[in-house]
């Protein structure tokens, strides 16, 4: 048996995403920047992908410029505030994903005259809004506040309305990285005052490669990829044709029943905690678990300190079981995890990254529990 629970690296394509794009990707091959008859099919797909998103997310369609992922939508947030915005004061925190972290400090590099500040975050990942107002008011340049709305390795929800209004009360820019919220929680971006967030559909069972930057109209946005005038000229290159088709399907399907895919995936969460708090002693969990302040899909578990630590991963993945230590953009990497440093989580213990989906089982969470079980009972003899 091998069970998946890396869901929040990526997710499975959905069988009908992927039942969606494959007539797409025999057929419909013309270039959507084409006049004839079949580039003119193509920009249609594209514009009615773009109109099925705007739509579930209550905002206008020209609001969407589709980019590769949640990286590259990060990136152009970054890029149009500092070049196009005027930008000189970002503040952030220590335990985004590097898309973000990298980035603000990139453009620190690139403009010496712009500012880096680091809200400061309490030991479950929850921003100090206090802080942040002090860093705000002190503020005496444009400012860009980035903020995760879910931390990808702990899972802690940020209130995303209460820094909306904060920012807005002191005319600061506010982006999101929503990477991996979207498609699991609902966004109204008419109720919610927000200037950028970022989706890519593979978090929530859509392809690699596709996603989007959401920039509010009110903002005038500068193209990062240059070349052609794809995407009303905000970014160069033909565009994902058959990627673009797959993430509105996924959408749909997402925006189907998402109470009722909270509610199973939350279910299993919990019942993994407590058979991990029953069946291994000195378990506890990293990041807020109150199903209110946590993303559902994520749990992230401190285990007891063995000598074998750092073969847990391994043998986990010997006997079925995928899993994560972390965010899978620094797999490989020698340094620990910048966001349990963040958060001054003890580093001594070993720690894994549950991540679950719509797909995912009580019997899978069984079968995982139970290897983690003998992996402890052997270890800790």
């Amino acid at each position: 048996m091998r069970v998946y629970l890396d869901n929040a690296a990526t997710t499975p394509i959905a069988p009908e995403v992927a039942a969606c794009m494959i007539p797409l990707l025999q057929n419909e091959f013309g270039n959507p920047s084409s006049s004839h008859y079949l580039g003119r099919q193509a920009k249609a797909i594209i514009e009615n992908a773009r109109r099925t998103i705007s739509s579930k997310l209550n905002c206008l369609p020209s609001e969407i410029i589709f980019t590769s992922g949640g990286t590259e939508a990060d990136n152009m947030t970054f890029h149009t505030a500092v070049r196009k915005l005027g930008v000189r004061h970002i503040i952030t925190s220590p335990i985004e994903h590097h898309a973000v972290g990298h980035t603000a400090e990139f453009m620190k590099e690139l403009y010496p005259d712009v500012l880096v500040s680091y809200v400061r975050l309490d030991d479950k990942g929850h921003v100090n809004l206090n802080h942040l107002e002090q860093l705000l008011a002190a503020s005496t340049e444009k400012t860009l506040v980035s903020l995760m709305h879910a931390n990808n390795e702990i899972g802690t929800l940020l209130p995303l309305k209460k820094v909306s209004e904060l920012t807005r009360q002191y005319n600061a820019l506010f982006h999101s990285d929503t990477v991996q919220t979207m498609g699991h929680y609902t966004f109204d971006l008419q109720d919610l005052d927000i200037d950028f967030i970022t989706c890519a559909a593979h978090k929530f069972h859509g392809p690699k490669g596709i996603g989007f930057l959401y920039a509010n109209r009110k903002n005038t946005i500068e193209p990062m990829i240059h070349g052609g005038a794809q995407e009303r000229g905000f970014r160069g290159g033909t565009e994902n044709l058959y990627g673009i088709a797959g993430l509105a399907k996924a959408m749909e399907l997402a925006y189907e029943d998402v109470e009722g895919h909270q509610q199973h995936v939350q279910e299993l969460k919990s019942f993994m905690m407590r058979e991990l708090e029953e069946k291994i002693d000195g378990v506890y969990f990293i990041g807020d678990t109150i199903p209110e302040r946590s993303l559902y899909t994520v749990l992230n578990v401190s285990f007891p300190k063995t000598s074998k630590a750092g073969m847990l991963l391994f043998t986990l993945d010997l006997k079925g079981v995928c899993a994560s230590g972390g965010s899978a953009c620094s797999s490989g990497a020698v340094k620990g995890s910048h966001v349990l440093e963040g958060i001054n989580a003890d580093g001594s213990r070993p720690n894994v990254r549950f991540s679950f989906s719509r797909y995912t089982t009580k019997e899978e969470i069984e079968f995982a529990v139970e290897q983690l079980v003998a992996i402890f009972e052997k270890t800790l003899i």
